[in-house]
């Protein structure tokens, strides 16, 4: 069984950081797309973030870019996101998403798009807040 299990969130104030860590059980990365996404209250799924793991290719939103970096560790089958300068605008449950079925090489705009993950593995979502 594939398992995707998210965490890390918390409580930051504007400035503050936060690593988010998704840990995959039951599938090896290989050269699938990675990919975090995030959902404010009362507006639509984001993504933000892609990597495709065997060669660290990345694609970030205009949103984040600069301050989030996603990164994957294959032995320990874990993927971050490490977040800096954090804004209350970030303030969001983060969610990883993971697309084995359609093997990549590197992470477009594209793949920032929730459509692109429909009935592929979803974690269960981990609250960051920031207070400004």
């Amino acid at each position: 069984e594939v398992q995707l299990q998210a965490s890390g969130g918390g409580l930051v104030q504007a400035g503050g950081s936060l690593r988010l860590s998704c840990a995959v059980s039951g599938l090896t990365f290989g050269n699938s797309a990675i990919a975090w996404f995030r959902q404010a209250p009362g507006k639509e799924r984001e993504g933000v973030a892609c990597i495709v793991s065997d060669n660290d290719d990345t694609v970030y939103s205009d949103s984040v870019k600069g301050r989030f970096t996603i990164a994957s560790d294959n032995a320990k089958n874990t993927v971050y996101l490490q977040m800096n300068s954090l804004k209350s605008e970030d303030t969001a449950v983060y969610y990883c998403a993971m697309r084995p079925t359609t093997p990549v090489h590197h992470c477009t705009d594209s793949d920032l798009r929730e459509l692109e993950y429909q009935d592929e593995y979803w974690g269960q979502g981990t609250l960051v807040t920031v207070s400004s």
